[in-house]
This record gives structure tokens, sequence and C-alpha cells, in this order.
């Protein structure tokens, strides 16, 4: 088979589970030497034995992407030891059950926000001076169809910091594009992924096996990766053909509305 990104070198946050976990092995598979991140060891440790079992190579940093200074460290860490971050695949990301206005909490916005823009951002300055230095990077950061298209299901933290990743990635293109450092944003729609579970109301397995899985995303990753250094794939909406933010569907329909609520 052959490896298209044989030597080069990925650094994955959410690296334990879902989109991340899935990029982390396509990435693998393509020939890269991955570096996976994430808060639980034990996630993490599940993925590295995954891609050992797939014969690639992987290590495990434990990070809060939240954490600046943490961020900063791994990123220097890697840098250290291998010479260089050639791609950079933002997948950690959260939301709360409790997501509605009339729910909100301050505490939950600010856990939402730090995790899914305030750790993008800081993952991206954190290699962005070595990529642009080498003259050569790939910076692939997970949005959602959130980040396009608003919806009451998604809440407020979670589609502002949606919104915000598909637009802190095309100011890397604006600026760095000269400096041959490409960045995506891939917004997929519904994915089976465990962040379901923090939905108000969890999708039963029927609609889940009809969404994308996690290896749609792990091949789309790895795809926008490859690509030549030519080519910047700027922007990715994917979806299950049977899109239910289309069709409607279960418990989608069943979020109450807050109306006279305070």
């Amino acid at each position: 088979m052959k490896a298209p990104l044989k030597g080069r070198i990925a650094w994955v946050t959410g690296g334990g589970t879902g989109i991340g976990r899935a990029g982390a092995l396509a990435l693998a598979e393509a020939g890269c030497r991955v570096v996976i991140s994430g808060r639980s060891e034990a996630t993490l440790a599940e993925t590295a034995a995954l891609v050992r079992k797939a014969g690639g190579t992987v290590e495990i940093r434990r990070l809060d992407v939240a954490n600046k200074k943490a961020v900063a460290r791994v990123a220097a860490a890697i840098e250290k030891k291998h010479g260089r971050i050639d791609i950079l695949v933002n997948s950690a990301g959260t939301n709360v059950p409790n997501r509605r206005w009339s729910v909100l909490t301050t505490e939950a916005w600010e856990e939402v926000v730090r995790t899914n823009l305030d750790g993008m951002f800081y993952c991206c300055h954190a290699v962005l001076g070595g990529m642009r230095k080498r003259g050569d990077g790939v910076v692939i950061n997970i949005s959602s169809w959130f980040g396009k298209y608003v919806n009451p299901l998604a809440g407020p933290g979670y589609t502002a910091s949606k919104f915000g990743a598909a637009a802190l990635t095309e100011t890397i293109n604006a600026e760095d594009g000269l400096n041959g450092v490409r960045a995506c944003v891939i917004c997929p729609a519904e994915v089976a992924t465990p962040i379901l579970n923090k939905r108000p109301i969890v999708p039963p397995k029927a609609e889940q096996d009809r969404m994308l899985q996690e290896e749609d995303l792990g091949r789309t990753i790895a795809f926008v990766a490859a690509m030549p250094a030519r080519a910047c794939v700027n922007e990715i909406i994917i979806s299950p053909t049977y899109n239910r933010f289309y069709f409607g569907g279960g418990e989608i329909n069943q979020v109450a509305p807050t109306k006279g609520k305070k």
C-alpha cells in the first residue's frame, strides 16, 4: 500500500476518541509518525494500541488544549524530538447538555469556547512559526455543520465557537498561504462519535448507524493532508446522505423551545 505521507510528523489533538482517533489512524496508515494529545490517558492509550496494531507509529502527549502554557510546552517538545510538525489536526472539542440560552451558564460557555476555539488558536499559534520558517505545513481544523448553519440544537456556545473555528482557519490561508502553509476547515454534520452523549437527548442507535462514521472523517483528514503542496483545500462540508438537518428526525424535533422561560 502506498504511504503518501511517509515520514511526516502529524500532531492530532482530541486523539483519544471520535474524529481525532480516526484521523490519527488514517494518517498513520498513510505513513505519518503520529503524536496524539487529549485529556484522558486511558482513551489515548486505546488509540495508540489501535495505531500500533495497524502497523503505525504513535506517541502520546497528554494535554488539555484550553491550557495555553501546556499547549506551548507540548508543541515545543514535539518539535524538539522530531524537528518539526508537518501536519496539525485540531479535533479536540466539547459541548454541554444544558446548552440553550435559558439554561446555559457562563461557566459552561467558557468550558466550550476555551476548548473549541481558544484551544484551537493556541495549537495553531504554537505550530505556525515553524511551518512558516520551513515554507510548508498543513493545518486541519475540525469545525461542524453548526459552524456554517445555525440550529438551536447546538446551543450558542458551540455555534459561536464552531463559526469562529471556520473563520480562524481561513485567516491562516489569507496570511500564510504566501509562506507555503495550507489550512482546511472540515465541517461535518452528524457523526456517530462520543460527543453525541452530551446532547440533551442522545440519538438512538438506529439513527447513529446512518450518520457519518468516524472512519469517514479519518479518510477525509488523510485526503486533505496528502494533497500536493500546490493545492489548498480551504473547506469541506460533509454530511450523511440521510441528513436529518434537512429531513428532520427523532430527538432533533424533541428539543423543546424555551419561549417564556427565564
